[in-house]
């Protein structure tokens, strides 16, 4: 995936002025660089035998154009740079200089964000003119609009108060004992108030033909369980923050001032010792790691004091016996809690769980106070106005019926079409490595290559349109957000025991991202990312294949990453590896991981090497084999263009620079640092650039440049 997004389980991502333009030669003397010569097309390399020597064909004719004719920022440019020492500052340096941080954002990018605003404005005015009627009988705009402008109803959210929780928070005063307690996290659950731990739908791990249930460690407030153990300064702040936080949101609701700052003492102590027994996200990174096929036996033997039985029976799913729990030793701690844990502290615990999971809906004080802690997470310094909070969540919540319309105002069939060449091409591209390996042995090439050619990709929307089967209320915000969820939930186990229907969709069709699943081996492509910079049809294809391309090329190498290399070619996790090729693959992975872990998003705060693995290695791969499908499209062309000065291969590497240029906040890079599995911006460009042998002879760059690395790493 090319941004952090926890949609799917396994799915992974993501995937500015100076007027007067230097010429290359020009530039190239003032950096230390040598002039940059183009290089003529060439193809990636095959293990095909070599055609006999033919004529020279003639010389392709040079167009000259501006960068701007061809997809590119000239005014992002900080020409001051040298390419060869800092690429992402070269290709985004004035932009980065000159664009703002927007107020009511934690960041802001020049890709992500813009695409993401074009889409929240044309998300809007579909869901505006659904409130206004203007869809008529449409039943698909009738609940559009009547779930967006329920969402906006100010008025009837404030005059509501609380009330729409209260039976939920009265049944919490019910827990006395173990069953009752048990109950209380059944009737949460079935909202998808995760109280606990949490429960879905997932592949088989040893078959993924087959649909089972998973229970997964969950019930925490902060953002990770790194933020409850660490003893750092700022860890510490944040802790008390927090618990701030929780004690003003308790009063809000009703509790007094004596028995709010009890319950945050409750909170606090529940809280940590879930996040003490919860796996590290780096440990959940390994699938092995990840599957304990422990089935409705093994759950009761974890946790014999909760009622199992009621709870399956209360989802509505009462023979349900296949299941997956991805965390044994948590839900042992979950056992425990319960028999020490006093009725009260899980009052407390309890009532929290569903005032944070409601929050959103509730009115402006509770709204406020979430985002005021917000801020000390992410630094973000305004709140999003409500008509943007309203768009989201209603995309959050039929985003398949917003989807239609938006697919059918907003996505032509440039976008899809590109994008289906690019990924012919570069899983051509992919195989020409594969074949040209030195490291793999041929019985591993061949399952490689099965792999590759098993693989699906997805691209604009779902070619059938999920339907939402429950009552959407005009004026009643918290009942159709509580009944999406549970309508959502009962979909998710309504698959188990089902054939699996590789054509399910996990993100909605304006979202501007893009994943890859190893249990379903496809690549999921929303028509919301098939924009200006990552594509455009009056772009140049070095351009696009730096945009776009990339981000086909990353998700499609996420099948064969630390993680997705585990998955076979029908998505089962089997070792489809010789122990030689495996032992050689983890080497060239850890030379990535301990590239990464050298890097410095803020003075003093490192990357997880490990926790970034493969992210770091998909960009790799992404840049390479979209590099290499460019040279391939553009084979024997007649016509090659300058840009500004600028080479098509240049024009390529700015192509994919421009493309991730972004602004954060300090609190925000310090807290993806610990959660987020991508890199920053910054070197999600350098990174992979600087071990790429094109890149150095496009920019002419030195053996002792920065941007030239002596000990490259390289996967695919």
């Amino acid at each position: 995936m090319l941004r952090s997004s926890y949609v799917v389980r396994w799915g992974h991502g993501p995937i500015s002025a100076l007027s007067s333009l230097i010429p290359v030669a020009a530039l190239a003397a003032l950096s230390g660089c040598e002039p940059a010569v183009e290089a003529p097309p060439v193809t990636p390399v095959t293990t095909e035998t070599a055609a006999p020597a033919t004529p020279a064909a003639p010389a392709p004719r040079v167009i000259e154009k501006s960068m701007e004719d061809v997809g590119l920022d000239s005014a992002a440019l900080d020409r001051s740079v040298d390419p060869c020492t800092d690429f992402y500052q070269f290709a985004c340096g004035t932009w980065l200089a000159k664009t703002p941080i927007p107020p009511d954002k934690p960041a802001w990018s020049r890709s992500f964000s813009v695409i993401s605003d074009h889409n929240e404005a044309a998300l809007h005015k579909i869901m505006e003119d659904a409130a206004a009627g203007k869809g008529g009988d449409d039943p698909v705009s009738k609940k559009i609009g009547a779930y967006y402008g329920a969402c906006m109803d100010e008025p009837a959210i404030e005059a509501a108060k609380t009330k729409p929780i209260k039976p939920l928070l009265d049944l919490i005063k019910k827990v006395k004992d173990e069953k009752t307690l048990s109950g209380v996290v059944t009737e949460l659950h079935r909202h998808k108030i995760w109280a606990l731990f949490d429960v879905s739908d997932t592949q088989d791990y040893g078959d993924a033909t087959r649909v089972i249930a998973e229970i997964d460690q969950s019930g925490l407030g902060l953002p990770d369980r790194d933020y409850y153990v660490k003893d750092d300064d700022k860890s510490k702040d944040l802790r008390k923050k927090y618990a701030e936080h929780v004690e003003r949101m308790m009063k809000l609701a009703g509790w007094s001032a004596k028995d709010a700052k009890l319950a945050t003492d409750d909170v606090l102590r529940i809280e940590t010792a879930l996040a003490k027994a919860s796996k590290t996200r780096v440990e959940r990174r390994d699938p092995k790691n990840q599957n304990n096929r422990l089935d409705r036996g093994g759950v009761l033997k974890a946790a014999p004091r909760f009622e199992w039985a009621a709870y399956f029976k209360g989802l509505g799913f009462p023979e349900l016996k296949d299941i997956n729990v991805t965390a044994p030793r948590f839900l042992e701690e979950v056992d425990r809690l319960m028999g020490e844990e006093k009725p009260a502290a899980w009052k407390s615990y309890l009532s929290w769980t569903v005032v944070r999971s409601t929050s959103a809906l509730l009115p402006r004080a509770f709204v406020d106070e979430s985002f005021a802690f917000e801020s000390a997470l992410t630094g973000q310094k305004e709140q999003r106005p409500r008509w943007k909070r309203c768009v989201a969540g209603t995309d959050v919540a039929i985003g398949e019926l917003v989807g239609q319309p938006y697919v059918r105002d907003n996505f032509g069939p440039e976008g899809k079409e590109a994008t289906e060449r690019y990924v012919r091409e570069i899983m051509g591209a992919f195989g020409a490595v594969v074949d040209k390996l030195d490291w793999m042995d041929p019985a591993t090439k061949t399952r490689a290559k099965e792999k590759l050619g098993a693989m699906e990709n997805l691209i604009g929307y779902p070619k059938k349109w999920r339907t939402y089967e429950f009552e959407i209320k005009p004026r009643s915000l918290i009942e159709n957000a509580l009944a999406a969820r549970a309508w959502d939930l009962k979909r998710q186990l309504n698959k188990v025991g089902k054939p699996v229907d590789r054509g399910d969709w996990g993100m909605t069709p304006p979202t501007v991202n893009a994943y890859y699943n190893p249990q379903l081996n496809h690549m999921v492509f929303p028509a919301g990312i098939l924009q200006p910079p990552f594509f455009s049809p009056r772009a140049s294809v070095p351009v696009n294949l730096g945009g776009m391309g990339m981000v086909v090329g990353h998700e499609l190498t996420h099948g064969f990453d630390d993680q997705g290399s585990q998955f076979d070619a029908k998505g089962n996790l089997a070792n489809w590896w010789t122990d030689q090729d495996n032992a050689r693959f983890h080497s060239k992975t850890e030379c990535v991981a301990d590239q990464y872990a050298q890097y410095e998003p803020l003075p003093g705060v490192k990357l997880n090497g490990k926790l970034t693995l493969g992210e770091n290695i998909a960009d790799g791969g992404g840049v390479k084999l979209a590099f290499y499908a460019y040279r391939a499209m553009r084979q024997g062309a007649e016509e090659v263009v300058k840009a500004g000065g600028y080479t098509e291969d240049q024009q390529f590497f700015l192509g994919v620079g421009q493309a991730w240029c972004f602004k954060q906040s300090d609190e925000l890079a310090r807290m993806r640092v610990q959660v987020d599995p991508h890199s920053p911006s910054r070197f999600r460009v350098n990174g992979p650039l600087s071990n790429l042998p094109e890149f150095s002879k496009a920019f002419s760059c030195g053996e002792q440049a920065p941007m030239h690395r002596a000990n490259a790493c390289s996967v695919w």
